[in-house]
Parts: C-alpha cells; sequence; structure tokens
C-alpha cells in the first residue's frame, strides 16, 4: 500500500479541527515534502520522524514520500503531527497493520529516539475526538489530562514501537479508563475571609457581587486590605459546573499551562501585574493565542492599581465585558475565545492615595483627583456595577476583631450559592448577564422604588447602562434576602454602591 490516511487534529482557538494527514510513497530520488501550509516546527518534523524511525530499528523508505495536511488552507503549529506523519509512513510501506487507522486520532510530539512527547492543547483534542467516536493516541505524558473528558478512550504510549506493536496486535495497550474527577474544595488553597478583621461592608459588597457575577471596583488608601478582599473572593465562589470547568480547562490547555485535577472545578483567579501590555491582557500574537481575560473564563480577573495600567490597555477590556469573548484578528488567520469573567479591581482616590483618609496626609487638589480618576474612562467605569469604598479601619478593631468571631467563607459561600442557584433557577442565568428583556421583566419597581430610583438618576446623573445595572445588584440583594420583589431597602444599598458616580466630593 503507497498511499495511507491517518487522522489527527489541529488549533483554532479552543476547537481542534479535523486533519487528514495522507501519506504517498513512490519513486523518485528519496526525499520527504509536507504540504498543506506548514509552519515552520511541522516543516521540522520530517527530521525528527526520520531519526525516530530509524533510531527505533524502523525503516525509512529511501524513495519519494509526500505528506499532505489536509484541509490545505487550515494553518497548522506545533509538533503535533510527529506521530501522525510517522504512522502514515509505517502504514504506506506496510510495516504496520493499517486495519485500525480510520477508528484511531493521533497527536504527539517526537524525539529523535522515538520517544513520544506531550503536547499543548490535548484537551480540546479529546473533546473532539470523543466526539468523533475515535480513540485518542497520544503521549502518557498528556493521558491524564485528556482522561478528564467523559467518554473519551485515551491510548497512551511512551514509544513509537509500543504504538506499532499495539497496531499489529502484538502487544495491546489498554485505553485510559476516564474516571469522575472528585468535586474540589476550596479550604485549603483559598485564604478564608474569617482572617479578615472588620470591613464587613465591603466583605458584603464581596458577597453580593459573588451571588450576582457583577463586576466590582475597590476605592481606599493604600493598606486598608483591598487586595487582602480581593484575594479571598475565590473561597466564595460557586463552584464550576462540569461543562464549565471543561471549558476553562481548554483554555489553560491551549495556553500551555498546567492544570491542576485536583482543584479543576475552583474558578480561576488572574491577578496580571499593572505592566502587562494589551495583547497579555486580551491575546494575541501572529498565531493568536489566548490572554488573561480568557485564562479568567469562568473566573475572576483581579486588576489591581487600576489607574496604573495604561488606558488603551483598559479600553480594550470594553467589549469583552459586555460580550463574554474576544475575537483576535491577525493578517494570516482569526481566532475567538471565550472571555465570560468576572472584573475585580482595586485603586487609589488620588495620585498619593491618602484623599478622603482621616489621617489628612492628602495634599492633592480636587483637579489633581479628577486628573488622576480620569485615567478610567466613563464607558469602562460604566461596566462597572459596584464601586466600593474600602477605609481605614479603627486600631482596635484591627487588634482584635469581632468579639464574636468573623465569619467564615464556608458561611458566606452558603448564601452565595443559594442565591446563584436561585438567580438560575428563576431567570436561567447570574443576575449580571441579565439582557435589557430580562432586566425589564425580573427587576420590576414599585412607586416607591421607582421614585427612589428617578432621584439618583437625576441626581448622580447616570447613564442607561448604570440604571441597569443598579437594578441588577438590587435584584441579587434581594436574592440574598430570600425576596422575590425588589424593595427600597435592596435599591438603596445598590445605589449606594455606585461611589464614583457621585464624583469628588
Amino acid at each position: 500500500m503507497s498511499l495511507a490516511i491517518v487522522y489527527s487534529r489541529g488549533s483554532h482557538g479552543i476547537q481542534s479541527p479535523l486533519v487528514t494527514v495522507e501519506v504517498h510513497i513512490s519513486n523518485g530520488l528519496p526525499s520527504l515534502s509536507i504540504v498543506g501550509l506548514p509552519e515552520t516546527a511541522v516543516k521540522e518534523s520530517k527530521d525528527r520522524v526520520r531519526g525516530a524511525l530509524l533510531n527505533s530499528r524502523l525503516e525509512f523508505p529511501t524513495r519519494r514520500i509526500t505528506v499532505n495536511l489536509a484541509p490545505a488552507d487550515l494553518p497548522k503549529e506545533g509538533g503535533r503531527f510527529d506521530l501522525p506523519i510517522a504512522m502514515g509512513i509505517l502504514a504506506a510501506s506496510g510495516q504496520i497493520n493499517s486495519d485500525q487507522l480510520d477508528r484511531l486520532e493521533f497527536a504527539a510530539e517526537l524525539s529523535l529516539g522515538g520517544e513520544l512527547r506531550a503536547i499543548k492543547g490535548v484537551l480540546p483534542i479529546a473533546v473532539q475526538a470523543r466526539n468523533a467516536k475515535r480513540a485518542l493516541l497520544i503521549s502518557v505524558d498528556n493521558q491524564s489530562e485528556a482522561a478528564m473528558v467523559n467518554g473519551a478512550q485515551i491510548i497512551g504510549a511512551n514509544h513509537l514501537l509500543e504504538i506499532c506493536a499495539h497496531l499489529n496486535g502484538q502487544k495491546r495497550i489498554e485505553p485510559v479508563v476516564s474516571a469522575p474527577v472528585p468535586k474540589s474544595s476550596v479550604n485549603n488553597i483559598a485564604p478564608d475571609f474569617q482572617d479578615v478583621h472588620g470591613q464587613y461592608h465591603a466583605k458584603r459588597a464581596l458577597e453580593v457581587a459573588a451571588a450576582g457575577l457583577h463586576n466590582l471596583l475597590m476605592i481606599g488608601p493604600p493598606g486598608t486590605g483591598k487586595s487582602m478582599l480581593a484575594s479571598r473572593l475565590p473561597s466564595i465562589l460557586p463552584p464550576l459546573t462540569e461543562d464549565q470547568a471543561l471549558e476553562t480547562a481548554a483554555i489553560a490547555s491551549v495556553a500551555n499551562h498546567s492544570i491542576d485535577l485536583a482543584h479543576w472545578r475552583i474558578p480561576p483567579f488572574r491577578t496580571p501585574h499593572h505592566t502587562a501590555s494589551a495583547p497579555a491582557l486580551v491575546g494575541g500574537g501572529s498565531n493568536p493565542k489566548p490572554g488573561e481575560i480568557s485564562l479568567a473564563h469562568n473566573g475572576a480577573l483581579f486588576l489591581d492599581e487600576l489607574p496604573e495600567f495604561d488606558r488603551k490597555v483598559l479600553e480594550v477590556l470594553r467589549e469583552p465585558l459586555e460580550t463574554g469573548q474576544i475575537t483576535i484578528s491577525r493578517a494570516a488567520q482569526q481566532a475567538s475565545y471565550p472571555a465570560n469573567f468576572q472584573l475585580i479591581a482595586a485603586m487609589n482616590p488620588c495620585l498619593c492615595g491618602f484623599y478622603g483618609d482621616e489621617s489628612g496626609k492628602c495634599r492633592c487638589t480636587s483637579e489633581q483627583v479628577r486628573r488622576y480618576r480620569s485615567k478610567i474612562s466613563g464607558p469602562l467605569m460604566d461596566r462597572i456595577d459596584i464601586h466600593l469604598e474600602v477605609p481605614r479601619i479603627a486600631h482596635k478593631i484591627l487588634r482584635t476583631g469581632n468579639p464574636q468571631g468573623e465569619e467564615s467563607s464556608a458561611q458566606i459561600r452558603q448564601r452565595v450559592i443559594a442565591a446563584r442557584n436561585h438567580a438560575i433557577t428563576q431567570r436561567g442565568q447570574p443576575n449580571a448577564l441579565m439582557t435589557a428583556p430580562h432586566v425589564k421583566l425580573h427587576c420590576r419597581l414599585d412607586q416607591t422604588c421607582d421614585q427612589l430610583m428617578e432621584q439618583a438618576m437625576h441626581r448622580f446623573s447616570l447613564s442607561h447602562r448604570a440604571y441597569h445595572r443598579i437594578l441588577k445588584v438590587a435584584r441579587t440583594i434581594a436574592d440574598l434576602s430570600g425576596c422575590d420583589n425588589i424593595q427600597a431597602e435592596h435599591l438603596s444599598e445598590a445605589i449606594g454602591y455606585r461611589k464614583l458616580d457621585r464624583g469628588v466630593e
């Protein structure tokens, strides 16, 4: 047989489209050519494959070998095609039995000695292979990650010779059984709110933000606990569903980040430094890769010292905050990544950091304060549901805390999960994701609340987007209280969370 067809998978965003590897051996001068839009790493596979076959004491045909990677218009990158190319050469030259090739997919890099090496993005490959009802043959270093996909048939091997023996019926490799991954607990990996003394208003706001998936900005002098509070948000977030966890893990797999299988159901929490560039934050590169907002998908993105980020960098957050996804366009290709993240940010009230502080250290003028805060644009600020003031607390509270004991994250998380489940049951989604028709339907106000809202709109010159976000936050507060309708106290609390709409006081 001079023609062999082997199946593999490419990479496009978090998708893994099918790539058919066609290998043809014909008479002519000895050569190996690869066609089908291969990039440099794929072109170099000819040398890795040749070395792997010869060092495994297999025959490398001294004839003309043509490898076609179809479809031809899909860019091919990485070393994942080493193994399928090698298997195609072995099948076309009659060294292995090709009867099973139509029921298998291959994806692994080869060493010159014939060992199989791990590749990135194996999780989306396993999902697509399962959907195509084919077994996936990969390196043993990737098999634990691929086995996270329920129903996938994963075959892990260490060496090329093991695969040859498996296909020729000499020594069968047993598939890895996809064992159910145990539910994760945040108790051992996330800091607890019990460690935070005082700041009860801030804890309440973070509870509301977690229950409704609302974006939140904390404003306060240095050292008041903004970063400490934000780092404890993961401890009260509801665990991810299996589908959410799989999608989040797929993004990490494509980005070549390690996946903690013991805690894969815990929402991600990303904290990029304020020197991060726009491509680092939203993704980019000549071959588009996911950025921090996609790595925070189904979790939270914490931006500390928000005004210190470049303004252009912050502006790129506006669209994904609304749509929940990011599309990266380059001359060669375009890729879309999910980016449904919760934005948590922190900033000082002014350049010196002490505006409004009881210490009286601030000497900034009102104009200087406005100029500092204007580093964050109005449209971006409109997309942040909760503006929270975090003042300095009294020394006695800092030293002793609450005499009755501080509330633990486990206690807060129970209320958050109950409110989130209620919102999903009643409205099909967390409150922050409600569209305008849903807000109109589920956030109706009585006459008293309507008058209160009208006064707030007039006094603070709120935009229509801010109006809807206040209603969504009020809806979440009502859910936490177990109320079916939004009441005046719920609406008042939600309006109180629009600190920056009041300007410099």
